[in-house]
């Protein structure tokens, strides 16, 4: 949960005269959500948000599932995807349910129009490539193994040089820290696997005074419209509260180590509502002499599990690759491929990165994923010496 922050100039009251140079009073903008009951910023302006000139629909962005779903254990390899222009329209839906949408996006070149996801929450995970994420809140400088966690309604652009591969997740939720890991007051606790320093909020406000036409994008029920403005969207002298873009590094989290193997919660990173984010790290194995470090079989009861695999490594897993995405549905038990169990004891660490959510609802397929998926991935736990015909090296 993001804790209070202030940036720029404030009257020292709310809702009150603040005038700027000419005279005129700065108009306020209340962003947050759940109304005016949640999470909520301020902010001041040096010209009315609402002065809106123009309004004309660009495309419909449906997402469409695959017609003929097969139920079993799916791998998709996001490297197989063709690089795109930008970073928010060119995303390829992968996985879907009512409630979370994971996208994929290898991007060439910043958005000349700035963006408002007005019907989700968004978790970008950096996989790829370094910038500026440029909102009304401010300039973050965001690097490779970052979070970007947006929440719904802020007006960003990423800008960036050379190729961005992103990772996205779209919540219909808040998304926030685990319960478990806040005080009653919201700080989080000692036992946290991260604490309150190692988010970044923006750091700098940079004021746009400038007059003409200036494009925004807002993706609202599954479409997307311009919208046309008289004044630069970026025109905020201050602002303060709890609702901010911030970043978060995956190698600033703290992973958890036991005598014998620990179980995924232990690596939660975020929750939104349907679903949790885990990031697994490099760290140290189980201690004890007798203790099997590759996970043991699971089913997952009433949850679909979906790794994205941030590097070539992960323990239990044989033919996956940097970029991979992996779909372990409920119904299905899953664990080690063959071998694996047996090479990791006495192993003393692993050097993995990967992120994993997982869902409390059934997810579907989305279209564009079909075109990059290893279809026989399903057999990857038959013990046959590798002669199956299993596409992608498995």
């Amino acid at each position: 949960m993001p804790v209070y922050h202030r940036l720029g100039k404030l009257p020292p009251k709310r809702h009150s005269i603040f005038r700027q140079a000419d005279g005129s009073l700065h108009p306020e903008e209340l962003v947050g959500n759940h109304g005016f009951t949640g999470p909520s910023t301020l902010l001041y302006h040096l010209h009315a948000p609402t002065r809106v000139t123009g309004i004309r629909a660009l495309r419909e962005m449906p997402l469409l599932a695959d017609p003929e779903p097969t139920f079993r254990h799916r791998h998709f390899k996001t490297g197989q995807l063709t690089a795109a222009a930008s970073p928010t329209l060119d995303r390829q839906p992968l996985l879907f349910n009512s409630e979370v949408c994971m996208s994929f996006v290898r991007a060439t070149r910043p958005d000349g129009f700035y963006y408002r996801n007005a019907q989700a929450d968004e978790l970008v995970y950096l996989s790829e490539g370094e910038g500026t994420l440029e909102s009304q809140m401010g300039s973050l400088a965001v690097r490779r193994g970052d979070y970007v966690a947006i929440p719904r309604g802020i007006l960003h652009r990423f800008v960036f040089q050379g190729e961005l591969r992103c990772l996205v997740i779209e919540s219909a939720g808040y998304i926030r820290t685990p319960r478990r890991y806040r005080n009653e007051f919201g700080q989080l606790i000692e036992d946290s696997p991260y604490c309150e320093r190692d988010f970044r909020p923006p750091a700098e406000l940079p004021v746009h005074d400038e007059r003409g036409e200036f494009k925004l994008v807002v993706k609202k029920g599954e479409r997307v419209q311009e919208i046309t403005l008289d004044h630069h969207p970026l025109d905020v002298v201050g602002w303060d509260g709890y609702y901010y873009p911030f970043a978060f590094n995956i190698a600033d989290f703290e992973p958890r180590v036991g005598r014998f193997h620990l179980p995924p919660p232990v690596h939660q990173t975020f929750e939104g509502d349907g679903f949790v984010v885990c990031s697994f790290c490099p760290r140290p194995f189980d201690f004890d002499a007798q203790g099997v470090p590759a996970p043991y079989n699971h089913s997952n009861v009433m949850s679909d599990e979906v790794l994205y695999y941030a590097n070539s490594e992960f323990m239990s897993r044989k033919g996956i690759e940097y970029g991979s995405v992996t779909l372990h549905p409920d119904g299905i038990p899953h664990g080690p491929h063959p071998g694996r169990t047996e090479e990791s004891i006495g192993k003393h660490q692993t050097n993995e990165l990967a992120v994993m959510m997982d869902t409390f609802r059934p997810l579907q397929v989305a279209m564009p994923a079909l075109a990059i998926e290893d279809p026989s991935y399903y057999r990857s736990w038959v013990d046959d010496g590798g002669s199956h015909p299993l596409t992608g090296g498995l």
